[in-house]
Formats: structure tokens, sequence, C-alpha cells
């Protein structure tokens, strides 16, 4: 069983080591530019990095959903390297949000499209899984012949 979910365990944990580094990334802000819990505004700088982050928070469950499904259902190897892809998305948006709200547009919607690829893959496993097994239709199997 392990090794059908190896890829998507170590991209679950460099996801989750990428928030917490986004995280220390806003206390750290919070400390330069002296803006205590909870208050959340202050300076552009500020809420831009603010901003990234919560961002990137609220998106990190779909991320964890998408990825785990396609990797269960579809295929463990594109799943993580597509897994891979988002994360990079997601710190190129962080990196680029932090400096400028303009440069965040090309992470973000390289990122979404990152997302809709999984999705798509979690749809079609998971399709092929209940036509194969309620079914006993097998596409791939229709599909090679």
């Amino acid at each position: 069983m392990l090794e059908q979910i190896h890829l998507l365990a170590a991209v679950t944990v460099l996801g989750v080591l990428e928030q917490a580094y986004f995280l220390l990334r806003v206390i750290y802000a919070r400390r330069v530019f002296g803006i205590s819990p909870p208050k959340i505004s202050g300076p552009p700088e500020f809420e831009r990095i603010f901003r990234a982050q919560v961002n990137s928070s609220e998106y990190f469950p779909i991320f964890l959903a998408l990825l785990w499904q396609a990797g269960l259902f579809f295929h463990q190897g594109l799943a993580a390297a597509l897994g891979l892809l988002y994360l990079y998305a997601r710190y190129c948006y962080f990196t680029g949000y932090s400096a400028s709200s303009s440069k965040r547009l090309a992470p973000i919607y390289f990122g979404t499209g990152v997302l809709w690829i999984l999705i798509a893959a979690s749809a079609l496993g998971i399709l092929h899984f209940f036509l194969s097994h309620y079914v006993g239709l097998n596409i791939l199997q229709l599909l090679t012949a």
C-alpha cells in the first residue's frame, strides 16, 4: 500500500512545509512593520504578504484533496508531479505578491491551471473506478482493444 502513496505523502509534507514558511514570513513581517495580532492591516508591503499567505492557506485544502484523489484514482506519479508544479506556482505567487500585487497574476493563473488538470485527473479516475467496479465496464481495456 505504501508504494501507492509515498509520492503523494512526500508532496503533502512539502506543501505543509511551504505553508509553514509562508506563515513565518507573515510573523516576520508583523515584527518588521510593528503590527501585532489581531490587526491585519498596515502598510501595503505587510498587507500583500499577509494576503498572499491567507490566499495560499485558503487553497491548500482544495489542493490536498485533488492531489490525493488524482493520485489514488488516476496515477500517483502524475499527481505528484502536478503537485510539485502547484507548490512551485504557489511559491512564485507568494514571492511575487509580496513584491507587487501585479506580480501575483501569472503564478496564480498557472497554479489554477494545474488545479484544473488535477480536477480532470480526479474525475476521470473516479469515473473509471465507478464504471469498472459497479457497471463492469473497463474503459482502459476498451481503449486498448
